[in-house]
């Protein structure tokens, strides 16, 4: 039990902190708002959890078809474009400026473009349909599995987005332009290799 609790940390550490679309994202709104990378994170977490439940189910399966992940892909670099234009377009703003802007943004929205994001993500998919392989050829208890990996997201999600955010005023004007300019450039990066 406490084997599975451990692997599923592990698994869940796997799939939350290597630097990809969503922790740019997340970062990205943390250095605005802590709550509004927490919510991005949420999103994230909560899709993470879908594709989890589909593999207790069965059903992931269903997902794994070469017609469906190509419109993923398709859907999820146009997405990730859009977010690497508006992410660029705004290295400009100053942070405390746009802090008190930021703050109307609707947690719901970053809820949503957090779910959006990891869920039409075809590399999620793959990642997880990997550790429902893992978990099943090592005979895991799938409830302490799950329950590892839920703690080490949601850990993930409440702790790295707190230090980002509480490093921001050591973030001069010129930095904040890099950090969005490459900001953008990795997830056009990441939004181009899912289109081609």
């Amino acid at each position: 039990m406490i084997l599975s609790f451990f692997e599923g940390f592990l698994l869940g550490l796997g799939a939350a902190v290597p630097l990809g679309p969503i922790n740019i994202l997340i970062m990205n709104e943390a250095i605005k708002k802590y709550k509004n990378g927490v919510m991005i994170g949420l999103g994230a977490m909560s899709a993470d959890m879908t594709y989890l439940f589909l593999i207790v189910f069965g059903l992931i399966s269903y997902f794994n078809h070469p017609e469906i992940l190509k419109y993923l892909s398709i859907f999820g670099g146009l997405f990730l474009i859009y977010l690497a234009l508006n992410i660029f377009k705004s290295k400009d703003n100053k942070i405390a400026k746009v802090s008190e802007n930021i703050a109307d943004k609707s947690s719901i929205k970053l809820y949503f473009k957090g779910f959006a994001l990891t869920f039409i993500n075809p590399y999620t998919i793959g990642f997880w349909l990997s550790v429902s392989g893992h978990a099943a050829s090592k005979e895991l208890s799938i409830y302490a599995t799950l329950l590892g990996m839920i703690s080490a997201i949601l850990l993930w999600i409440i702790i790295m987005p707190y230090f980002v955010h509480r490093s921001k005023h050591k973030i001069s004007q010129r930095v904040s332009y890099w950090i969005s300019v490459v900001s953008s450039i990795i997830l056009l990066g990441f939004g181009l290799f899912m289109l081609f």
